[in-house]
């Protein structure tokens, strides 16, 4: 099996080159840096790893982290397609992982478990309920690293054109698709998101948000809502 890693990106160049030069140690076909027109310079550090990667370059793509990954996917040629974001690395040997969580060929998609970059106690909390919430439900989020065959992404229609919510309401779809892995080895991601607003105020809005999504409304309404919380 061939894995492509597509990353998708917004002026992430303070997280961009050490998450590169920690996945690009991996046996994978390609990786894609879907690049949302950053105006800092993610693009450069995206570009100065092709050049010494030959299997790896640049996409651009309309703004929105949903339309970039659907990018990414279609200048992509892997058989499985790894969404990581721009701040999070993933395990050693994660390709193989991946490979062995698809040996069965029942098994569409999967994702890691999380932990985050920072020790603290708050971080073990919410990665903790992140990884029970996302195995007991089988949703997972795209801190979780999400993987999926291929030609299941492509039947699904990819990634739908909303900007929230993208990850659960396609992971929501690739369940019903059929059997997903939840691995136990973990991705390490940021915990900047966190302490941006606070833990516990990130929390309640991450909470309400995923509660308003569920009984139905509009991602459309809830980024606007979401903008406003973080002012």
């Amino acid at each position: 099996m061939t894995i492509s890693v597509i990353i998708p990106t917004l002026n992430e160049d303070k997280v961009l080159a050490h998450t590169l030069t920690c996945t690009s140690s991996l046996d994978v076909a390609e990786f894609i840096v879907a690049d949302g027109c950053s105006t800092d310079r993610t693009v450069q550090i995206a570009e100065e790893f092709c050049a010494r990667v030959p299997n790896a370059r640049v996409v651009t793509a309309p703004r929105g982290r949903a339309r970039q990954m659907n990018e990414g996917a279609k200048a992509s040629r892997g058989e499985i397609l790894l969404f990581l974001h721009a701040d999070t690395q993933l395990p050693a040997k994660a390709d193989q992982l991946i490979e062995s969580a698809l040996a069965d060929p029942n098994v569409v998609g999967g994702r890691f478990d999380v932990r985050f970059d920072r020790p603290s106690a708050w971080g073990t909390v919410i990665s903790t309920l992140m990884n029970w919430r996302s195995r007991l439900g089988g949703i997972a989020t795209g801190d979780q690293a999400m993987f999926v065959r291929r030609h299941v992404f492509e039947r699904l229609g990819g990634f739908a054109d909303i900007p929230l919510m993208e990850d659960i309401e396609f992971s929501t779809r690739l369940k019903h698709a059929g059997p997903t892995e939840a691995l136990r080895e973990n991705v390490t991601t940021s915990f900047r998101r966190w302490d941006q607003q606070g833990p516990l105020k990130t929390i309640l809005s991450m909470w309400t948000l995923r509660f308003l999504y569920w009984i139905g409304v509009s991602p459309h309404r809830l980024a606007h809502f979401y903008a406003t919380v973080r002012e």
